[in-house]
């Protein structure tokens, strides 16, 4: 227990002071921090528009429902392996550095995409298609474990005492960026290729695309300036922190709720849904996901700005009210032919998600102890995001089979946002008070 632990400084000028927010050195490190959320996103955002591709190609012919489940399933369990991810990772930032963390996830983030879009199919290799598809998604859920919470950690203790809420926005805007990039990519493939195309081998390029960012991650990482170590007196096994400090990960995963299951029935399920529930064509839906993607990036950047001056608390009830009194009537919007009134629907969705991820990642890392706070609040962060989000794809899909009612997903957005919402309840205002040693 008196192994010697550490924590990073660099040359990158220390801590952001304000006239330096703008320095070539600073905006390279908000990049390389930004990056590995970059590539976690777009794979995300690949998968999700074109599960139905996925199913056909890695399942045995089943119904399209069926194959739809199992490909929502595999989905599942790379997030069910993000609590394990978080804790390795986040144990490396915590006693090793942070820049260590960030490096090992990017690499194992980017590395599993472009095999997906190698790998061959059902037909080719039968039951081994599907099992090394899930062995791809388990390192990917590894990975994004730790990617998240280390990047989130490393901007905002890098940033001046009065813009932390910001930096964290921007820090969260890497995800949204991420998806953006993905969906685009999908926009275009689709809207290039016929159906059979794109069933039989079109998908397959987002994946393999993956290299480009993956290869400008590795070299964006590598090039962020030597880290030397501060020793610290203790170190805190994970089992520990589980022990000592399980409220502080209750609240991180409480807190989560909301942004997880809100995200994943918006951008990755919405897609699959439109075209089910709508009849809308996979083309039009992909540019509707992209087109209300791009209202997310301001208004996670808002709530930054807004949490700053206002506190983090009030952004964060505000945007859980706004989420449990909105997503039944915004639900009945989309379920409509027109696609502006899906695309109007969906954007009232991007502006309460941004509203609450934009704070919600600096609030639980301000609430939290330097010494394990990569560790804690990635436990208590992916464990939410590997239960809760993981599954609720999957969840999303079977309620609307079970009860015949395609605004079925709606009700699962109000009770995370009830959950979440006692959650920052619960929790002290952070907006202006030194992170905790």
């Amino acid at each position: 227990m008196g192994a010697v632990g550490m924590r990073e400084t660099s040359n990158l000028g220390g801590r952001f002071g304000k006239k330096q927010m703008n320095s070539a050195a600073n905006r390279k490190m908000i990049a390389a921090s930004m990056i590995g959320n970059v590539i976690e996103w777009y794979d995300f955002a690949i998968y999700g528009n074109f599960a139905a591709s996925l199913g056909r190609d890695f399942f045995p012919r089943q119904n399209t429902v069926a194959q739809l489940i199992a490909v929502f399933g595999v989905f599942a369990i790379g997030y069910l392996v993000r609590p394990i991810g978080g804790a390795v990772i986040g144990y490396i930032g915590d006693y090793y550095s942070r820049r260590a963390a960030l490096n090992v996830s990017v690499t194992a983030m980017a590395v599993p995409t472009v095999l997906i879009g190698l790998l061959p199919g059902y037909e080719m290799l039968g039951l081994i298609a599907p099992v090394a598809l899930i062995l791809l998604r388990t390192i990917q859920g590894l990975s994004v474990g730790g990617e998240y919470i280390s990047s989130m950690v490393f901007m905002v203790e890098h940033a001046p005492f009065d813009r932390r809420g910001l930096m964290g926005a921007i820090a969260c805007c890497g995800t949204t960026l991420g998806f953006l990039i993905g969906s685009a990519v999908a926009v275009t493939i689709t809207a290039t290729m016929t159906t059979e195309t794109l069933n039989t081998w079109g998908w397959r390029i987002p994946f393999l695309l993956g290299i480009v960012v993956g290869t400008v991650g590795v070299i964006l990482r590598r090039s962020l300036g030597y880290v030397a170590p501060m020793e610290h007196d203790e170190r805190t096994s994970i089992l520990e922190i589980l022990r000592n400090h399980w409220q502080l990960v209750v609240r991180a995963a409480q807190l989560s709720v909301f942004n997880a299951v809100m995200f994943l029935v918006m951008f990755v399920y919405i897609a699959s849904w439109l075209q089910t529930a709508d009849g809308i064509s996979p083309a039009h839906t992909l540019e509707i996901n992209t087109i209300a993607m791009m209202v997310l990036l301001p208004a996670q950047l808002v709530s930054g700005w807004l949490s700053d001056r206002f506190g983090r608390k009030p952004v964060l009830m505000l945007s859980t009210v706004l989420g449990f009194i909105a997503a039944l009537p915004l639900f009945w919007v989309m379920y409509h032919p027109s696609t502006l009134m899906v695309l109007l629907g969906q954007m009232g969705f991007s502006v309460i998600i941004g509203l609450f991820s934009g704070t919600q990642s600096t609030m639980m890392i301000e609430s939290t102890p330097s010494r394990i706070r990569c560790t804690a609040v990635g436990l208590g962060h992916n464990t939410c995001l590997g239960v809760v989000g993981g599954l609720t794809p999957l969840v999303a899909v079977w309620l609307v089979e079970r009860t015949a009612d395609e605004l079925a997903p709606a009700y699962l957005i109000m009770v995370a946002a009830a959950v979440s919402f006692l959650g920052a309840c619960r929790m002290k205002e952070t907006r202006r008070t030194s992170l905790p040693d």
